[in-house]
């Protein structure tokens, strides 16, 4: 299906960046700052190298930009694969269909990192740190946008996708439950209707190495305090 074309189509990753914190969208979009930093492509190509990484040695691991020790990523690779192979979903994660497609839907488009097929879902390449469960708000956000336009320009119906954290070799599957479409919905929304500088958020760690502390006026913590120097 033709998406729209009066340019109201929302970019994934602004809806991520919204989620996470509008006024950091806000930012992002006057300054038309979307350009990646140089490490993240990287950190983000290990995704389509898990099985060298499984057979790499310490050695070999340690001049990866994994996030942790070569052991412990190891281990936890492992787990990820031994999980995704008993779902049935490690060689499409693993060899996916396609990568890095742009794909454009009713009300966003950009960049899928990976395609899977049967049955049909997005994945979504993050380079920070998971959490204990489960993916993060924005990613959450961000992984269901990805879905809608798949699903919207394939004319399929997706229920599931995934977030990869692949420099702590963590991999999780989400369902696009009704609280997580809502969620989009919500940021969608704040986007859409956006007219100024929204209000600060009020979760501050939000705010430690943000690069428009300046800007937004809020107190990040030094490192002095950090350390409980200050």
């Amino acid at each position: 299906m033709t998406p729209a074309d009066d340019g109201s189509l929302v970019a994934l990753s602004d809806l991520g960046t919204a989620a996470y914190c509008p006024r950091k969208y806000y930012y992002r979009d006057r300054e038309d700052d979307r350009e990646p930093p140089p490490e993240v492509g990287d950190r983000r190509s290990l995704a389509v190298r898990y099985s060298d990484l499984l057979a790499a040695d310490d050695a070999d691991l340690a001049a990866e930009p994994v996030a942790v020790d070569p052991p412990a990523y190891r281990r936890t690779l492992e787990a990820t694969r031994n999980r995704l192979e008993e779902s049935g979903r490690w060689e499409a994660i693993r060899d996916p269909a396609a990568r890095d497609v742009y794909v454009a839907g009713k009300d966003c488009h950009g960049i899928v990192h990976k395609v899977l097929e049967e049955p049909l879902e997005p994945s979504i390449v993050s380079v920070g740190e998971p959490p204990e469960q489960g993916v993060w708000h924005a990613q959450s956000v961000h992984a269901v946008a990805a879905a809608k336009a798949l699903a919207w320009d394939r004319q399929q119906r997706i229920e599931t996708a995934c977030v990869e954290y692949p420099r702590y070799g963590v991999i999780r599957r989400i369902t696009l439950s009704t609280r997580r479409k809502a969620e989009y919905r919500q940021t969608l929304s704040t986007v859409r209707g956006m007219e100024g500088l929204p209000e600060r958020t009020t979760n501050r760690s939000k705010c430690e190495h943000y690069e428009y502390a300046d800007e937004c006026g809020v107190r990040t913590r030094t490192v002095r305090s950090l350390l409980g120097l200050g």
